[in-house]
């Protein structure tokens, strides 16, 4: 097993890569006490049927410069190859300032392949590859050095079966003409708007159970606050406090250092010093935020008129079509999109791209009345009407 601890071995080994077709990556990080992930390792493969042609990239070595990394990533004649690429993308993001292209994503296209619902590396290895994975380097301290030939070997795994896995996927796209499918949802993951966080947006991520604009506008602040000081000082958002204490706060509505005091969630050290000052002051901008300016919360899902009966048909066809296409149902519409199609909103991601091809046209044709559904021995058809 090669390690690369250096950027002229990196450089060389980067340069070879940009020659082929693709290259399957993967990265190990730690983020348990940090905001941005800390890089730890970075694993890549080259084709081939054998572990002499994949690497170890170790960023923590001394005077590396993970610059050619980058530029591999930016090359647009070689496809990266990931499975689950969100976090490891969000790194190269932050790290690189470059998202990999184009790239392919093997757990976005099992799904599409019929594998099920965010399938796992280790179930795609063994379906496709017929191997198995180690797991027991799986929880592990990636920035300790020096790493043990298990935790070396557990982390080339997840990219050389990764080639197979790719390959198999990527031929069955071309064989039943869903590459297309793929490409959709892997816009998400390529836009850089997926990796920044606006602490001006952080209250969207809170789970909260009122659309009340005055309690909104004061979570909104505190999710702001937080948001901006744990990026400042890169820490984790729960180190400063967890999304429990924050709507407790915005219940109590703490006046002073005495009232914040009172708190039962809120942990130690945010009660003094810069945080519990952030704090009493996202609370008072809350109070005194405008009504015209206040969150509107999700008022108009609680205003839908949903048919309960439309919305539970639209669940067989959704089904029945996802079991005739081999498609995870997950991947073409959630049950809140169905109660929305339900309730007769057109503004659905269901309704849009390749899934309003799949589902979405006869999903509008089963409301409209012009088609219905049918039990044909142990399957659902569908009835023109």
């Amino acid at each position: 097993m090669r390690t690369i601890t250096t950027t002229s071995e990196l450089a060389e080994y980067c340069q070879e890569a940009s020659t082929h077709d693709y290259v399957t990556v993967d990265t190990e990080f730690l983020r348990e006490r940090t905001y941005y992930s800390k890089l730890c390792l970075v694993q890549l493969a080259m084709p081939g049927k054998t572990d002499e042609n994949a690497v170890l990239v170790d960023p923590l070595a001394h005077g590396i410069s993970l610059q050619p990394l980058y530029d591999l990533m930016a090359d647009e004649t070689t496809i990266k190859v990931f499975h689950a690429a969100r976090q490891d993308l969000e790194i190269f993001f932050h790290d690189g300032n470059v998202i990999p292209s184009p790239l392919f994503d093997t757990q976005v296209a099992a799904m599409v392949c019929g594998f099920g619902e965010q399938v796992g590396y280790e179930t795609l290895v063994r379906k496709i590859a017929k191997e198995s994975v180690d797991k027991t380097s799986r929880f592990t301290d990636w920035s300790r050095r020096p790493l043990s030939d298990a935790q070396r070997s557990y982390a080339l795994a997840d990219v050389t079966h990764l080639r197979q896995v790719y390959e198999y996927l990527r031929d069955q796209l071309a064989k039943n003409h869903r590459a297309k499918w793929v490409s959709e949802e892997l816009s998400v993951l390529t836009s850089p708007a997926t990796y920044l966080m606006d602490p001006e947006n952080a209250w969207e991520r809170v789970k909260v159970r009122t659309s009340s604009g005055k309690f909104l506008a004061i979570v909104r602040e505190l999710a702001k606050f937080r948001e901006a000081y744990a990026q400042e000082r890169n820490v984790p958002r729960s180190r400063v406090y967890k999304d429990d204490a924050l709507t407790e706060i915005a219940s109590t509505k703490p006046k002073d250092m005495n009232d914040l005091s009172r708190s039962r969630l809120l942990l130690r050290e945010a009660r003094k010093g810069e945080i519990a000052e952030g704090i009493l002051k996202a609370v008072a901008d809350g109070i005194a935020c405008p009504t015209e300016s206040m969150p509107q919360g999700d008022k108009i899902r609680e205003k839908l008129n949903v048919n309960p009966a439309l919305a539970d048909l639209l669940r067989v066809l959704l089904k029945a079509k996802t079991e005739e296409m081999g498609v995870a149902s997950k991947l073409i519409a959630s049950a809140s999109d169905l109660d929305l199609i339900a309730a007769g909103e057109r503004d659905v991601p269901a309704l849009s791209g390749w899934r309003n091809e799949a589902f979405g046209e006869d999903a509008i044709r089963l409301c409209n009345g012009e088609i219905g559904l049918a039990v044909k021995g142990r399957s659902v058809k569908v009835i023109s009407l």
